[in-house]
């Protein structure tokens, strides 16, 4: 796992090495001091030496001094170090994911990424600062205290022959249930952290279904059982760290006692120094304290190690759609598509393709309908022709290469895709039409609303084209969505067009609008377009009939009429439902 994060340090490891010089040096000053004192007591107090006294005092401030400008130096060397390397992990984790075709990232899922991304960072960020700080100051403090206080009394040292087996083993105790070789705990409160994000993202994404169905008690009683749950595993994972901690005070309470009963008789009797005694109380809390931060950067490096394996798995997923067999140069130059044999299936092990040998011909600049019951694979089949998704047998050709010779910005460019369920970003209107084309100007953006029969609600919005998009797009409605993303799709004058179902939200008067002014505003592109009205798709150069998968029939709307029996029905049924309700 360190191999795979080393790299992320490139750039702040010179910064790291002076954090790590920066806490030694202060851990060493910080012990020096005691002994200074010591020697004001002993010797200046003692002899009434006044000048002794105030030399030794401003050597101890000088001391104080490099050690406060050694921590200030360390703290921020090593927040700006560790901030860095998250910074790198996080954004290369997010290149990775930008990267994943659908399959990798339903293989995670979506709140899985976001916890990776945030609460998994934040974990590796943490530790790394607090390590260059901790494990380099608790042994410094650890090794040098032990000397200083051996060389003061090393009879009253023998206290350390009781007390630090006892806190060695406590020690052991923490390495052994929750060290860095027992992560399951720490991987399984990541585990539910991810489960209580998928709730709060489900709710929060749907948030008017669960208050039109009035579920908000269901909800929170769902999201109560998942957040029990993260509790419960925190719980197990810090309760039995927060149990030593009053273990370590207890036994840091009795060392001091023990120092302060022996050390008061050696004192009485003349065999020590009281100020070396004074010396040996600090050296004694530091070596208890950096033993104690020791078992704390191990629970925090145990749980770093968990979500470091969790961003490890992200980046060594190897993205199921990739570029290897393409040619740079290569361009889409017309829409053209052909399917030779094509069968797919979105899971290895399932048993029934989702689509199944299907072999057409589309030429460059026709028209295209598709239809199908629910759960036909329509959407299924567009989304192979921009790589979406990969064939698992056959091939997908479009402008005559087979698409896995384009690269996928190249091929995604020729393609503009509008989905039934729109997505629109916070932003203006105006800059989510020009994810079509960033260059595109002002006459364009209104050519192409124009186009979409967007302009006509857009001109009545209090600020226009620079009206400002909520989240989601919630302050337009459905049929407002589809338009502007239609419009988005015409600014990218793509060689092929795909329309999911895209104008199911608009009356079928501005759908004939929308058809009608494609037709003008891009003669030479193909269209493929998914319908459930007939009336959307009967004009068509071609329309496919869908039906588990395959094409069960495929012609003009003339020719389906005679020969397909499921388009016949559907035709008819349509028809009669919109006579009975004129």
């Amino acid at each position: 796992m360190l191999r795979k994060l080393a790299p992320y340090t490139k750039g702040y490891r010179l910064l790291m090495l002076f954090a790590v010089a920066c806490s030694a040096g202060e851990a060493v000053l910080e012990l020096m001091l005691p002994q200074v004192m010591s020697d004001i007591v002993d010797v200046g107090i003692a002899g009434g030496d006044r000048a002794y006294i105030l030399s030794a005092g401003l050597k101890m401030v000088i001391m104080a001094l490099l050690a406060l400008a050694c921590g200030v130096g360390a703290a921020a060397l090593a927040a700006k170090a560790a901030m860095g390397f998250g910074a790198s992990l996080r954004q290369a984790e997010y290149e990775q994911v930008q990267r994943f075709s659908f399959a990798n990232i339903e293989h995670f899922s979506t709140a899985s990424l976001v916890t990776r991304l945030t609460n998994d960072v934040a974990s590796v960020q943490m530790t790394t600062f607090m390590g260059m700080r901790m494990l380099v100051r608790a042994p410094t403090m650890l090794v040098t205290a032990l000397v200083m206080a051996l060389l003061i009394s090393a009879r009253l040292s023998q206290v350390f022959l009781v007390v630090i087996p006892l806190l060695v083993a406590a020690v052991l105790i923490v390495i052994k249930r929750v060290g860095p070789f027992c992560t399951t705990r720490f991987t399984s409160l990541q585990g539910a952290t991810d489960d209580v994000n998928l709730v709060v993202q489900e709710d929060l994404n749907a948030i008017r279904v669960v208050k039109s169905f009035v579920r908000e008690e269901q909800e929170q009683e769902k999201f109560r059982r998942r957040s029990d749950r993260l509790r419960s595993m925190a719980e197990r994972a810090f309760g039995f760290v927060v149990l030593f901690m009053p273990v370590m005070m207890v036994l840091m309470g009795g060392t001091i006692t023990a120092v302060m009963w022996i050390g008061g008789h050696y004192v009485w009797e003349g065999s020590l120094l009281s100020g070396d005694l004074i010396a040996f109380f600090t050296y004694v809390s530091e070596i208890l304290m950096s033993l104690m931060m020791v078992s704390m950067v191990l629970m925090l490096l145990t749980r770093a190690i968990a979500c470091g394996k969790r961003i490890v798995e992200v980046l060594d997923e190897e993205p199921r759609i990739t570029d290897k067999d393409a040619d740079a140069a290569l361009t889409v130059e017309d829409g053209s598509v052909r399917f030779d044999h094509v069968y797919f299936k979105y899971h290895d092990t399932a048993e029934a393709w989702n689509l199944e040998d299907m072999s057409f011909t589309v030429p460059s600049g026709a028209t295209v309908g598709i239809l199908g019951g629910t759960g036909s694979a329509k959407t299924t089949l567009v989304s192979m022709i921009p790589r979406l998704y990969d064939v698992d047998s056959g091939g997908v050709y479009v402008g005559g290469h087979n698409v896995k010779e384009y690269t996928m910005e190249a091929l995604r460019r020729g393609c503009a895709m509008v989905l039934q369920k729109n997505t629109l970003f916070s932003g203006t209107i105006r800059e989510n039409l020009r994810w079509g084309d960033e260059n595109a100007t002002d006459a364009e953006i209104e050519d192409a609303c124009r186009l979409a029969c967007a302009d006509e609600f857009i001109e009545k919005m209090p600020d226009g084209y620079d009206t400002y998009i909520e989240q989601g797009g919630t302050n337009v409605s459905g049929g407002q969505k589809q338009r502007l993303c239609i419009a988005r799709a015409v600014l990218r004058k793509p060689k092929i067009l795909i329309l999911d179902d895209s104008t199911s939200a608009v009356d079928t008067a501005t759908d004939a609008k929308i058809r009608s002014a494609l037709k003008t505003a891009l003669p030479g592109a193909t269209k493929l377009i998914i319908a459930q009205r007939v009336t959307s798709v009967m004009d068509a150069d071609l329309i496919l009939v869908m039906d588990d998968g395959r094409v069960t029939a495929m012609g003009t709307h003339e020719e389906l009429m005679e020969k397909s029996d499921i388009y016949r029905e559907v035709y008819r049924s349509q028809q009669e439902g919109v006579s009975i309700d004129g």
